[in-house]
């Protein structure tokens, strides 16, 4: 029997880096929120289920936004939390342990069809997937003052959606919160678990500043 998929976009974030008083997640790209492109990411899997975890004060902003831009994308609204930890734990709840869930950042909207394809498959066969790409750049440990050079061979950039049998990172998220858990992996990776990178893909940037803004422009206008 096939596992029933469920995206969780998780979108909690502000617009201070970006110097906006909007939320991040809501500013227009191609005339578009950078959350409608997100979720057209995953139309492509067949019964998708997707839910939004949102704070609660933006839940009303949310709304209006999709009866004025005609958004009817099927999906459920849960409220978030203070942290990444308390929203992803909160909308897991609305998710059945028997499927297989994708975790995503909403401020993503890049991610290509073959990552998320990657992440499924390999989730199924192993428990957990997530996507990450190579350091391309020189890194340098800092230390007070000091300052080392450090292999970048040996270090990836992790990137979302990281996949998961639901039953899995359900129990994993059965915890207290760790300022360790920067993502999804490191969660169930606290409870011993081995987690399986797959290739993913460079256009998936984190839309954080106004440059990835920029970026981001930039990718839409190309052949991605």
């Amino acid at each position: 029997m096939e596992l029933e998929k469920h995206v969780l976009i998780v979108a909690g974030g502000d617009g201070k880096r970006m110097g906006s008083n909007l939320p991040k997640q809501f500013l227009l790209l191609d005339d578009k929120p950078i959350l409608f492109h997100t979720f057209n990411l995953f139309l492509f899997i067949k019964d998708i289920k997707i839910t939004l975890v949102l704070n609660s004060n933006q839940i009303d902003y949310w709304k209006k936004l999709c009866t004025s831009h005609i958004f009817n994308i099927p999906h459920n609204i849960i409220e978030g939390g203070p942290t990444r930890f308390h929203s992803v734990k909160s909308g897991l709840k609305n998710i059945s342990a028997d499927s297989l869930v994708l975790i995503h950042d909403a401020v993503r909207p890049f991610v290509s069809q073959e990552t998320i394809k990657r992440v499924i498959d390999m989730a199924i066969r192993k428990g957990n997937a997530a996507p990450a790409i190579e350091v391309t750049e020189s890194i340098r440990e800092v230390s007070g003052s000091n300052s080392k050079i450090i292999d970048r061979h040996k270090f990836r950039i992790i990137q979302t959606p990281q996949a998961f049998h639901a039953s899995l990172i359900k129990e994993a998220y059965n915890k207290a919160y760790n300022p360790a858990f920067t993502d999804d992996v490191s969660v169930l990776e606290s409870k011993g678990e081995k987690i399986n990178l797959i290739k993913g893909n460079v256009e998936n940037i984190k839309i954080s500043n106004p440059a990835d803004l920029v970026i981001g422009k930039g990718i839409l206008n190309s052949k991605y």
